[in-house]
């Protein structure tokens, strides 16, 4: 009988940050219907860390899988996305493999990278959209 595969960590280095306030929220799930925004992921990970000019995110204990990563630079700490109309995002956001926004947040597929038992480390550029 095989030993499962050992965890290990997603380390995230946030760049193009338009302002040091607030925090950036940022989450890593393994669950399509869960993203981008993870909530409806028990075992999503998931962490808040201060806005600066470069942000540096760790996620430890990472099972080897399938996931995909959202952040939002949440500027004045309100614990969600702030829309323009009620569709333009007014905050920053970013995602894994740098997944392109068009009318929507990415889709998984687009976001989504394999995790072994090795570590991993992204750059993750932040976007906005006002």
């Amino acid at each position: 009988m095989a030993a499962p595969a050992a965890a290990s960590e997603v380390t995230i280095t946030v760049t193009n940050m338009r302002s040091t306030e607030g925090v950036v929220r940022a989450c890593i799930t393994a669950l399509e219907k869960a993203f981008p925004k993870c909530k409806k992921d028990p075992e999503s990970l998931r962490t808040v860390v201060p806005a600066g000019e470069t942000v540096t995110i760790t996620f430890k204990d990472v099972k080897p899988g399938k996931y995909a990563i959202a952040l939002l630079h949440d500027e004045n700490n309100n614990g969600k996305a702030d829309r323009a109309l009620g569709m333009m995002p007014k905050e920053g956001y970013g995602f894994s493999r740098d997944a392109p926004v068009r009318m929507a947040p990415p889709k998984f597929k687009d976001a989504v990278f394999d995790m072994g038992s090795a570590p991993q480390k992204f750059t993750i550029k932040m976007r906005y959209f006002l």
